[in-house]
């Protein structure tokens, strides 16, 4: 998404219209997910994916007839049914919900354009609320009064531009939106009146701060990386805070734990694993970065370590609702036993956390199984 909406700042600079075609919804399996972006050009070329195939060439085309005959917002159904999944190339049943917003008025969206790409360069996150349907209408055209496409942007000091059409709906949003652009997600909202919105949190790339460079750091680090994250390591002994150990590493600080994080600029989107060298770096350790805006701070070993520990914080006064929210020990349950098993253990259960999966098996139920089975009852025969 960063680039299309780079891409969209430089379009909007230049005076240029564009459509933004967006997924706000998916029910099945599906190529793309919430979120999914294309932006397509005056031009007719575009940047990023909505999932290829017919699909998108049917949003594409919508899009530059928008372009074309200055029409509104649309929103738009797809069915992934077995004979176009095929005319795909995909394996997928599922069902795909598209807004495709024309910006034909430049200036009305460069603010917004402008305020995402610093998101994602660092600045304060932000969030942006589209109307897709309010009561009693089904997509009210746009010059209606509360018409499709609508916006709400909220940013993270509080203060918003535009509006939903509803004071109630809009205060709703921005209560979502404060959540939503701490890690940059997304939701489709349908709130108890029956109106619709799709509401997007934009940030910078999360951090994932390494107390204790050792084997297992090492490992999270790699994995880390490839995910997204911005690594940064921090631990007082420079053989294992450099570099050359790290390379990959946005920095490495040869600091005391209390004193490193003082070095780097953590936000709610900054992700925090102790794993020092022993009890009283872990302890001193876990003490600072609890004292952090992190969201998730994790610490490896085991439930007596652990509960030594947190008999250390309570003594310290950390508050017990913090304390509750600490991942410890740290790391999903998968028997891991290696460095590179307990990273693989550890950074599931962070992307657990930032996306909000349920962590459960995902293979098909035994009922299901046995329906496959009894199609074929009489070639099994």
């Amino acid at each position: 998404m960063k680039d299309v909406f780079k891409e969209t700042k430089k379009l909007l600079n230049e005076g240029q219209k564009a459509v933004l075609a967006t997924v706000v919804k998916t029910k099945g399996s599906t190529p793309q997910k919430p979120g999914a972006k294309l932006l397509v050009r005056e031009d007719g070329s575009g940047v990023g994916t909505l999932g290829g195939g017919c699909v998108e060439g049917d949003i594409w085309f919508a899009a530059q007839q928008l372009l074309k005959n200055v029409g509104p917002t649309q929103f738009r159904e797809y069915q992934l049914n077995e004979d176009l999944a095929a005319e795909e190339g995909l394996v997928c049943g599922g069902t795909m919900y598209f807004m495709i917003d024309p910006i034909y008025e430049p200036h009305e969206v460069l603010n917004f354009a402008n305020e995402i790409n610093d998101a994602y360069s660092g600045e304060a996150p932000v969030a942006l609320a589209t109307l897709i349907s309010n009561p009693g209408e089904n997509l009210l055209p746009i010059g209606s009064g509360i018409e499709t496409g609508r916006k709400l942007f909220i940013r993270e000091d509080g203060t918003t531009i535009g509006s939903l059409g509803s004071l109630t709906i809009d205060k709703d949003a921005i209560n979502r939106g404060y959540k939503l652009m701490v890690h940059g997600a997304n939701e489709y909202v349908v709130t108890d009146d029956g109106t619709e919105y799709f509401i997007e949190g934009y940030t910078s790339p999360p951090k994932l701060i390494l107390i204790g460079g050792g084997h297992v750091s090492k490992s999270i680090s790699s994995l880390a990386e490839n995910l997204g994250f911005h690594v940064y390591i921090t631990d007082d002994r420079s053989e294992f805070s450099n570099k050359e150990r790290f390379p990959g590493a946005k920095e490495t600080i040869t600091m005391k734990p209390e004193d490193g994080l003082k070095q780097i600029h953590i936000t709610k989107n900054s992700f925090i694993v102790v794993a020092t060298r022993g009890h009283r770096y872990d302890s001193d350790a876990l003490a600072a970065a609890a004292k952090t805006p992190a969201s998730y701070v994790g610490l490896l070993g085991s439930k007596r370590k652990i509960i030594l520990i947190y008999e250390d914080l309570i003594k310290s006064g950390l508050p017990k609702d913090r304390i509750k929210e600490l991942q410890a020990p740290i790391g999903l349950e998968i028997n891991a036993r290696t460095p590179d098993e307990i990273a693989i253990s550890i950074m599931s259960e962070i992307l657990l956390f930032r996306l909000g999966g349920s962590g459960k098996h995902m293979k098909l139920d035994d009922n299901l199984v046995e329906k496959i089975f009894s199609k074929y009852a009489d070639v099994l025969s």
